[in-house]
């Protein structure tokens, strides 16, 4: 047999010694070199991609009739005066802002400096955050007025019907503090002790250590903080009465506590609400009217009550106003279902959908779809209505259209909180709110 060689011993495998780790002055890299100098020739058009979402706004902008922006500039071609920054720019600015979550006018300010798409859409036009903020919240009949063009638009060009509208409220956290809440009594020691600090601003010599400007902002502060408690109590009674109406509720027997009323001495139109997390802060209730075809927002309202009872009614009649005609379905969640607004809507030739609020009682053991003693007409097929499987079937596609559009005013748009104080100015903010998102959903229709 043959004999196999034995196999050659392997040389033994020497452990080198682990290398020292290289000292960053010692790695070779690639540094930063900020001082050298370069030659860019590239304008603000050129900074920007053809298909970005700036030029689709301005594009969109350009097509409205903005008449009403301009109608108070007092400076005119061959006139005295110095030109303002074009409303037109303002606008657009805040659109994209707001298509793109910023809310805050500081934030929009910075960004006009910073980002290449809010610097294209500025093109060099003065701005400031002062000039934004007062833009915003002073433009609130301009802005209601646009988004009755946009819808009107809308509705030329076959993308919107109106037929099937939704509605939906959210609650808003307001931009009033809780501690900020006080009592009558405290709201009438605050009136007298802002109005003697506006006295005595008015009566003492000036100080020679500041400046005119600061003397004046001093002066204004004082002021408005008397308007504001004098407001505070002008909201009092309304207060009051809805806590009389708690009290009267309540049920004999159970220990709940219904507490006094209070006002905030910042935001007086703020109420204290229950939140979507169960907790209780100072609020506003934002409600918007959705196509439920088209999720295009059809109409806009910023109420303080906390409860969406009795909003039907007057919001389908703005969609109405703004569309031209009363939509053939009108659905809401439960907490609208009030009686007389079922009547009202009816009687409008409005098909309700709501569901029926369960008997209470001895009733309880009752089919709430079925007529109840003393209902009008339009109630009693109203509830026999609801317990259909098409009705049932159209109630189930609300969530997809004005629950969606709530979810993206907080979540897309950022409006978690009013970056604004008052009903008046955030029903500003909501409207501008409502342009943006009918822009975004014109360009997704159309393509």
């Amino acid at each position: 047999m043959m004999q196999l060689s034995p196999l050659p011993e392997m040389p033994e495998v020497q452990e080198s010694a682990p290398e020292p780790p290289t000292l960053p002055a010692a790695a070779r890299v690639v540094r930063p070199v900020r001082t050298q100098l370069e030659w860019v020739t590239r304008s603000l058009d050129d900074a920007l991609p053809e298909a970005h979402l700036a030029r689709a706004v301005w594009a969109f902008v350009e097509r409205l009739e903005l008449d009403s922006f301009y109608a108070s500039i007092k400076a005119v071609v061959d006139g005295p005066g110095r030109p303002p920054s074009d409303p037109k720019v303002l606008l657009a600015l805040w659109v994209y802002a707001t298509a793109d979550g910023v809310g805050k006018a500081r934030q929009l300010a910075r960004l006009c400096c910073e980002h290449d798409a809010y610097r294209w859409l500025r093109g060099g036009v003065p701005i400031n955050y002062h000039m934004l903020s007062d833009f915003r919240v002073a433009r609130k009949a301009e802005l209601d007025e646009l988004l009755t063009q946009i819808l009107v638009s809308l509705m030329s060009a076959g993308l919107v019907e109106a037929e099937r509208v939704a509605q939906d409220g959210v609650r808003l956290r307001a931009g009033a503090g809780a501690a900020s809440f006080r009592r009558k009594e405290r709201l009438e020691q605050f009136l007298e002790q802002a109005g003697e600090r506006v006295r005595q601003l008015s009566e003492e010599q000036p100080d020679p250590c500041r400046t005119a400007m600061e003397q004046a902002a001093q002066e204004r502060a004082a002021r408005e903080r008397t308007e504001r408690i004098e407001r505070a109590l002008a909201e009092m009674p309304k207060v009051e009465a809805i806590k009389e109406r708690q009290k009267r509720k309540l049920a004999k027997g159970k220990r709940e506590k219904v507490g006094e009323a209070r006002v905030s001495t910042t935001d007086p139109e703020a109420r204290v609400m229950k939140m979507a997390d169960g907790g209780y802060r100072p609020a506003l209730n934002a409600q918007f009217a959705t196509d439920m075809d088209s999720q295009v927002i059809v109409g806009v309202a910023v109420v303080n009550q906390g409860t969406d009872l009795g909003l039907a009614a007057p919001m389908e009649t703005q969609v109405a106003e703004r569309t031209g005609r009363h939509p053939s379905q009108y659905v809401v969640d439960g907490g609208f279902a009030c009686l007389d607004d079922v009547v009202t809507l009816t009687r409008r030739e409005v098909v309700v959908y709501t569901p029926s609020r369960p008997p209470t009682g001895d009733d309880r053991a009752k089919d709430p779809t079925l007529p109840r003693p003393g209902d009008p007409p339009e109630v009693a097929d109203w509830r026999v209505r609801m317990g259909t499987e098409e009705a049932k079937a159209l109630y189930r596609d609300r969530g997809a259209a004005a629950e969606c559009v709530n979810a993206q005013i907080e979540g897309r748009y950022g409006l978690r909180q009013l970056p604004v104080r008052g009903l008046e100015r955030a029903l500003a903010v909501l409207l501008l709110v409502a342009v943006a998102h009918n822009l975004l959903r014109w360009i997704a229709l159309t393509t």
